[in-house]
């Protein structure tokens, strides 16, 4: 199940990995934006380090954060070696060692109350010590940066962003991966030194091969043409989505003898079945958008449209004019939770829509 139809995308990764270039993955929720770089990396055979900037709340976060991948990856008694002598040669004050209880492993972690000055050493010092890993150690490093335009909440200044940059420029032997939604491509449009790889909605006939192959495998079939047109119809293109409706329908069909054969009235079973089980995950996302996003997303489930902002569907569903629509729009792109103009402003996640439909109709 791990590529998922995305070949080509994987293959392009991989040149840009073996050249020690720098990525830009873009593509909403459940698109397979980490997993494809995870697989390139270990194609490549390179330590992987990820911080999910989303957890980022201010620069002594991100560098706590780095710190744990670090910890985690970097373990080897050579490694740890690279890493206490890396410290000693610091300014003293800014990172320590630690035992881990459990087992006695040496951890490496900041040192607690840094002053302004400090804070801004520390960042720039660890950024530069994936390098020195890599450099030591004769293997790449790629650090994924997921959800990298949400440290603009906090880093008002894009002091830390910019630095950031310079680092991503410089660095020859760690490949920066930052991944984010489609909408937010134009938010780092002027990172020209990047590679963008566009993960949108795959074609019927490409997911229609890789779901009968997947089954196939597993010694399950659709009954019929119109069943298989079911399952696509549902999933829209949306790889998550259709990863999680085989892994249901394998569940429901395996324990059976009684045939291996999917109907269509079994298909629908397991897609009942399956948006029950995650209706609560959908419940906490509508609570967490806005009023007016919450509003739109609805619409555009229940009335799909390419035109959005046109006087009639406004009219026909008490939409607000103007700003109010347009940030609504915008929010829900960024959340990767609709496509923009360029995909009809389609819902981006199926089940999602699907599951409004259903029980918000």
């Amino acid at each position: 199940m791990e590529l998922v139809g995305r070949f080509g995308e994987f293959q392009r990764i991989i040149q840009v990995l073996n050249r020690d270039g720098d990525l830009l993955i873009v593509g909403v929720p459940g698109s397979g934006r980490r997993r494809l770089i995870r697989l390139a990396a270990r194609q490549v055979s390179a330590f992987v380090l990820e911080v999910d900037c989303i957890r980022v709340t201010d620069g002594i976060r991100f560098i706590h954060l780095l710190c744990e991948s670090i910890n985690h990856r970097f373990n080897s008694r050579t490694a740890v070696h690279i890493i206490d002598q890396w410290i000693s040669q610091l300014e003293p004050g800014l990172f320590r060692r630690v035992l881990r209880p459990e087992d006695d492993t040496p951890l490496i972690k900041p040192i607690h109350d840094l002053s302004r000055e400090q804070l801004w050493a520390a960042f720039e010092c660890l950024l530069r010590l994936p390098q020195l890993l890599a450099e030591t150690l004769e293997r790449r490093v790629v650090l994924i940066l997921q959800s990298f335009p949400h440290i603009r909440t906090w880093d008002r200044d894009r002091q830390w962003e910019t630095l950031l940059r310079r680092e991503i420029k410089q660095q020859t032997h760690v490949s920066y991966a930052l991944v984010a939604t489609i909408a937010e491509t134009t938010i780092l449009s002027n990172m020209d030194n990047l590679d963008v790889v566009k993960l949108g909605p795959l074609a019927d006939d490409i997911l229609g091969d890789w779901v009968e192959a997947t089954l196939l495998e597993m010694g399950l079939s659709f009954a019929d043409h119109a069943t298989l047109i079911r399952f696509l119809e549902v999933v829209r293109g949306h790889a998550g989505d259709a990863v999680m409706l085989v892994r249901q329908l394998t569940r429901f069909m395996l324990p059976s003898t009684s045939g291996l054969k999917i109907s269509h009235q079994c298909l629908e079973q397991v897609i009942h079945d399956l948006l029950v089980d995650i209706s609560g995950t959908f419940e906490s996302f509508l609570l967490l958008l806005p009023a007016s996003q919450v509003q739109l997303l609805e619409c555009l489930s229940l009335d799909p449209t390419d035109k959005p902002q046109s006087k009639e569907y406004i009219q026909r569903h008490g939409l607000s004019r103007g700003g109010s629509l347009q940030g609504a729009l915008v929010g829900l792109q960024q959340k990767g939770l609709i496509y923009g103009a360029e995909y009809g402003y389609r819902v981006a996640l199926p089940l999602f829509s699907l599951w409004i439909q259903k029980y918000l109709k």
